[in-house]
């Protein structure tokens, strides 16, 4: 869903080298799923899939969880990296 919303979000802007990684998921019954991704490649585009202030990572990260929460059918803590730059979605 992270990659999905690269393409859709970043079209013809996201880099060639841009990738997407999941790092860990945890999943507990007491507890909303927990997925963290790493996504990004070269410096350069980091700073492209990041926007200027974050934007462009906030918005691919909050779509991904709202189809997140659809499929899992309820709250999901995201967190997506873009080589040691954070967005927690929540």
């Amino acid at each position: 869903m992270i990659r999905e919303k690269l393409f859709r979000l970043m079209g013809d802007e996201l880099p060639y080298g841009s990738g997407v990684v999941i790092e860990k998921f945890e999943e507990n019954p007491r507890r909303a799923p927990y997925p963290r991704f790493d996504c990004g490649g070269e410096r350069q585009p980091q700073a492209m899939i990041i926007g200027a202030g974050g934007e462009k990572l906030k918005r691919i990260a909050s779509e991904a969880r709202l189809d997140m929460e659809k499929l899992f059918g309820g709250k999901v803590y995201l967190e997506v990296w873009v080589k040691g730059t954070a967005w927690l979605d929540r």
